[in-house]
């Protein structure tokens, strides 16, 4: 009894200077890949459209899925690749490939669109049951005819009457035969032509092919189109078909980001419920971060080399007072994310600045076109994660940021952000991360 409670009284201190233990979780399996990402563009029809490869995640690194491993197709453009459509997360069909092919020498592809819960069209065949002939008459016996019979009995008699020759008559000589043709070339080279397929190649979510369908290695695509119903080849439907390609009346091509991935985790929103009180409080907490931005970088501008600031120092006065003020914006665009399912916003705002009136000397300002992402921090207010300003004459510099939608490009559960940037010569596609003060670059493709 004195022995146990020693020995207690020696392991209590000892548990007590240990501390807290500490509990740890599983941490889920990371998706490695292959995942690839990319932009499915819907004809008016709804039932078939095109798949624009953006990115392609392999071993955690994104490549270029227009590219990456093309003989001569790339990989995330095969036969019968399936793509699911998300729209801020949330499942709108299913897009699987039925021929690859090329656009202006950029690889896209084509296929079928399936909304989603609509039902798969059936490929099989409708079983047909079989027809029995019903007929009265009593069962035949097939018999051999008596012809064949007896000419049969007849030769084995007169076999069996010929006495055997002692020796074996000589073969006749053998007729020249003709050589066999040499197969051609052509021939041998199909077969070895033939890709071997490769059992440790890495595999996207695929479909079930269809046998029956002939399938060309790859095609070339014309221009995607929009055509509005009911226009003919006379005067009058010449007349209706351009009023009905008007921009107004114009069906427009419905954009959704798919993403292919045999594994990787369950699809979950993104969105982040806010009532339109809430949100018109963060519009105005924008729009004044967004003019503090400006007004940022007017002053940058403003205190530039001694040359420039002699030539600006006479609208110096009459722009000071225009700067204090909230500019107006055109074009506004403000989508709100939950990315990490934390219930943390984070704000995406796009729009344009309204230009001031001409002054004395008739210079117009063109419109700027601003791009601002931030998130709120415990007291509620918006801290800067990302500002971009350009104009049309100065995509060469700073591109156009477009933004697409919030996707989960790495498979890990959280949300990214998928933008369009357009540059003077052309437009790429790009992925960023939100991180806690500013965005991480994952994917940035060229134009």
């Amino acid at each position: 009894m004195v022995a146990s409670i020693l020995l207690a009284g020696a392991l209590v201190p000892r548990l007590v200077a240990q501390g807290p233990i500490t509990q740890y979780g599983r941490k889920p399996k990371s998706d490695r890949g292959p995942r690839a990402l990319g932009l499915v563009q819907l004809s008016p029809k709804g039932n078939k459209g095109r798949l624009i490869p953006i990115a392609i995640m392999m071993d955690g690194k994104f490549y270029d899925a227009g590219s990456y491993k093309a003989t001569p197709v790339p990989m995330a453009l095969d036969f019968d690749i399936v793509y699911e459509g998300l729209r801020t997360g949330v499942s709108q069909g299913i897009f699987t490939i039925t021929q690859p092919g090329q656009l202006n020498r950029v690889w896209i592809a084509e296929g079928t669109w399936l909304p989603a819960g609509a039902k798969a069209p059936e490929k099989s065949k409708k079983y047909s049951a079989p027809v029995i002939e019903d007929k009265d008459a009593p069962p035949v016996l097939h018999r051999r005819s008596e012809k064949t019979a007896e000419g049969g009995t007849d030769s084995k008699d007169k076999d069996k009457d010929q006495p055997k020759p002692s020796t074996p008559p000589a073969k006749p000589p053998a007729p020249e035969t003709a050589k066999a043709p040499v197969p051609p070339e052509t021939a041998k080279t199909s077969a070895s032509d033939e890709p071997i397929e490769d059992p440790n190649r890495p595999r996207l979510r695929r479909g079930k092919p269809n046998s029956n369908e002939r399938r060309e290695p790859f095609t070339t695509f014309d221009a995607l189109t929009d055509t509005a119903p009911g226009t003919s080849s006379t005067s009058s439907g010449k007349a209706d078909a351009k009023a009905a390609r008007s921009p107004d009346t114009l069906p427009q091509i419905v954009t959704i980001p798919a993403i292919s991935d045999a594994g990787g985790p369950d699809p979950r929103p993104y969105t982040y419920d806010v009532k339109p009180a809430e949100e018109a409080i963060y519009r105005n907490k924008m729009f004044a971060l967004a003019a503090a931005q400006l007004r940022g970088r007017a002053g940058a501008a403003e205190n530039g080399p001694e040359p420039a600031r002699k030539k600006s120092s006479s609208r110096k006065s009459a722009g000071k007072s225009s700067a204090l003020s909230v500019p107006d914006f055109d074009d506004v665009s403000l989508r709100i994310f939950d990315l990490s399912n934390s219930n943390e916003p984070v704000l995406v705002l796009s729009a344009k600045t309204r230009p001031p009136a001409a002054g004395a000397a008739g210079s117009i300002e063109e419109p700027k076109e601003i791009t601002l992402i931030a998130r709120t921090n415990l007291e509620g207010e918006v801290q800067k994660l990302f500002f971009a300003q350009t104009d049309s004459r100065h995509l060469d510099v700073a591109p156009r940021m477009e933004l697409i939608d919030a996707v989960d490009a790495d498979g890990d559960g959280r949300g990214e952000l998928l933008f369009r940037r357009t540059f003077d010569g052309g437009s790429a596609y790009a992925i960023y991360r939100v991180t806690a003060d500013g965005l991480w670059p994952l994917f940035e493709g060229t134009p």
